[in-house]
Parts: C-alpha cells; structure tokens; sequence
C-alpha cells in the first residue's frame, strides 16, 4: 500500500515511524513532511491545509490511505475532499472535526448528550463575559473558541487577570479569529489525562491513555504550550477510569455525532480531569497529541495500519485487538528558546547521531529543516522530541534525558521534570 501522512510535525513524524514498520507498506509519503519523515519516505511540499492540492496528488499517485496528523488539515475538509474521490482517510470530516475546532460547539454538544463536562458560559461580549465572572469563584478557566495551536486556554488565578485574558482574546485578537468568541468554565480540581479512543462511525476502541505537560516550565510553571512532553502509562489513569470514560463520555459522543449528521471518523482525543466525582471531559481534539502521540507509538507494538483503514472504512468491529508494551515510555520536548510567545528560529542542532545511541531512544523531528549544507536548523517552536522506553519509568526518564544531554543545541530548552507526578 502506498501511504500518505498529512503533516510537518513531531507526531507526524511518529505516525510515519510506526506506519514504516508494517510489511504492507510499500511506499510512504509525507505532505509536506519533515527532515525526519525524509529518511522514511518521500517528502513532498503541498500545505497540510491545501485540501484540493492534497486531494489531487492522492489521485494521481493512487494513494491507498491517507492519514491526517495536523487539526488544520481536518478543519480544511480534506477528509471530505478524498471522500469525494473515494481514497480511505483516517481522520474525521469537517462536520465532524468542529468537535476540536469549536470549544462552545463542544460544550454544546456535551450538553445535549449528558456528558460530563465542567460548567460554562460562551460569550462574544467582553461587559457581559466580565459580568458573568462576578457570579462566580476564582481560579477562572478562559478559552478562545476556534484553533489556537493548544495555546488559546488561560486559567486565571484572579479576577484581574481573568479580566485582561478576556480583553486580550476579545479586544486585542491575541488568537486571531479563533478569538471571535469565548468560553468561560469552571476550574475543575483533579489531574489531568489524556486519552485516545479510534472510531468509525459507529463504534470505538479504547487506545492507551497518557499524561502531558501543558506549563512551558519546571513546577507547572510559566504559559501554556502546546506540549512540553508526555509519558505513558498514566498511574492516574485506571481501568477503571478507562471503563467509565468508554461508557459516559467516548460512546456517547459517537452515537450522539452520529444522529447529528456527523458521523466520526479517526481518532477521538479526550483531554480529561481525574475529579473526586470520576473523569470529566475538558475538550476535545480530533486528532493525536502531541506530543502524547510520540509516546504512544513507542509502545504500540502491533502493526497499525489494518487498525487505521478499518477505522476509515467504517470496520473496526472486525479489527484485531492491539497489542501494548507493558513498558512506560517518555517523551521530551526540546523547544526554541522564546517559545511559545517568539520562538528563535534558524539555529544549527547537532548530535542527534550520538543522542540516538542511548539505549531504547528514538527522536522525532518537529520544527526542524536542513539547509542548503546539510546542517539541521530549528525551523519552530517545538523542534525535537526525544523519546525513551524503560523497565520503569524513571528508567525511561533516565534515558531520555541522556539522550538529550547529548544533543548540542544552545538554541533550545527543555522542562527537567517530565513526569514528575507519577515519579512523586
């Protein structure tokens, strides 16, 4: 089967990684890809968001299954556009994909469907959205309502700066016109999870579960990125946990998407709240995390791509059970230093060879591009991800770390904490 991943990122690069493993591969082609996903296949420079562009080159290099990493790329119809021309895609319509690019469409929908969620209020209207804040105790959960590359949450400790986030997202745009709108909700208390569920249409199948670390730095502290790392198992995260969020959040969602004309394809990203009353939904994404993503294909060890086509075709009734590496893994997310507000850009990362010898590590490239000489820059914010499996957790923490320690690259930073919750 030929294969085209749709993306440029790290989790791009570890779907490609993983898809490259299986003996019914015979081509893999990355849109626009990366220097990583280059060593595993053709890399070809069409936007991850030009649905018609992508949809013609699938036709024309009779692709046999296409698979979305990026949100934008759902949220620009390319799953609709393939449907069209009857190429397989993993990943959700564009109706369907409103469940990630539309916060207030979620809540929403959760309350049509008794799914558990926190409270909340949307608003267009910064008087009235301020007003609401006056009914209600602090911290103060803000978010702005479209796509803001899992930046646009703020949780406000008091009511000053809950005002001036309002005023940020509303007045002054801070998210562009994912900003147009926003969602108040209440703080919940409790730990987070992450949790990914593949669907069809009509059924699902529980994945694995991770916990990601949103605080660009140590402690939790400092502003919310799109990841810092991750590390899976989630000790927080029970079977229990697992059972509950199947029966009252995952399958509600898609028959309750289902009897809504929207059906959903792919892959159901259920960013939860561990509460003393059980797991509540904090968003949706329709698509895998990042970098939850890399850490999970570290420890999927059956081969992926029958499970993603019979989620595309609508069959994953009859897909074969997946199985796990029993051992934890870790990933780490060395970023450009200024990010998230302002990463730099452009500076030389070398030693990967080396880093890439410690024992069990792989490292995923995720805003990096090679100049006309070969060398590797930083080209955004999160640029590399390295990645470990240990007998134990602190094992892998061990290793990823050394693999880390040997990258030189004075460019970037890192948290030195990742997965200090279950270390505790």
């Amino acid at each position: 089967m030929k294969i085209l991943v749709i993306g440029s990122g790290g989790r791009e690069h570890a779907l490609g990684w993983k898809l490259r493993q299986s003996p019914l591969v015979s081509e893999l082609i990355s849109a626009p890809g990366n220097p990583g996903l280059a060593e595993l296949g053709r890399c070809v420079p069409v936007k991850a968001d030009d649905a018609a562009e992508l949809s013609a080159f699938a036709m024309r290099e009779q692709i046999d299954l296409v698979v979305v990493g990026p949100e934008a790329a759902l949220a620009a119809g390319v799953a609709d556009r393939l449907a069209q021309i009857g190429i397989p895609c993993f990943g959700p319509s564009q109706a369907a994909a409103e469940l990630e690019a539309s916060k207030a469409f979620t809540k929403d929908f959760c309350a049509r469907h008794n799914i558990p969620t926190a409270d909340y209020k949307v608003f267009d209207d910064a008087i009235y959205a301020k007003a609401y804040l006056g009914e209600r105790e602090p911290p103060f959960v803000i978010k702005a309502d479209g796509l803001a590359a899992g930046k646009g949450v703020v949780i406000a400790e008091t009511r000053r700066e809950a005002d001036a986030a309002i005023d940020e997202i509303l007045f002054l745009r801070k998210f562009g016109t994912a900003g147009q709108r926003i969602v108040i909700e209440d703080f919940m208390p409790g730990e987070e999870a992450s949790f990914f569920a593949l669907c069809d249409g009509e059924t699902a199948i529980p994945l694995a579960a991770a916990q990601d670390h949103k605080r660009a730095y140590d402690g939790d502290k400092g502003p919310n990125t799109g990841g810092m790392g991750a590390y899976s198992p989630a000790p927080v995260f029970t079977d229990a946990a697992r059972d509950q969020v199947m029966e009252q959040i995952i399958m509600p969602t898609v028959r309750g998407m289902k009897a809504e004309g929207r059906p959903f394809k792919g892959v159901l990203f259920a960013g939860l709240m561990i509460t003393p009353n059980g797991p509540k939904l904090i968003e949706y994404n329709v698509r895998f995390g990042d970098p939850e993503c890399q850490t999970l294909m570290r420890r999927l060890k059956s081969d992926f791509l029958p499970t993603l086509l019979a989620a595309a075709q609508g069959d994953l009734a009859r897909a074969a059970p997946l199985e796990w590496d029993a051992r934890p893994a870790v990933t780490v997310v060395y970023a450009a230093n200024g990010y998230p507000d302002e990463p730099l850009t452009g500076s030389v990362i070398r030693g990967l060879e080396e880093a890439a010898q410690v024992k069990e590590v792989v490292i995923f490239h995720a805003g990096t591009k090679r100049d006309e000489e070969g060398l590797l820059r930083a080209a955004g914010g999160r640029v590399l991800n390295v990645t470990a499996l240990g007998d134990t957790l602190r094992d892998a923490v061990t290793r990823a770390y050394a693999a880390v320690n040997a990258i030189d690259w004075p460019g970037g930073f890192c948290r030195t904490d990742i997965a200090w919750r279950a270390l505790d």
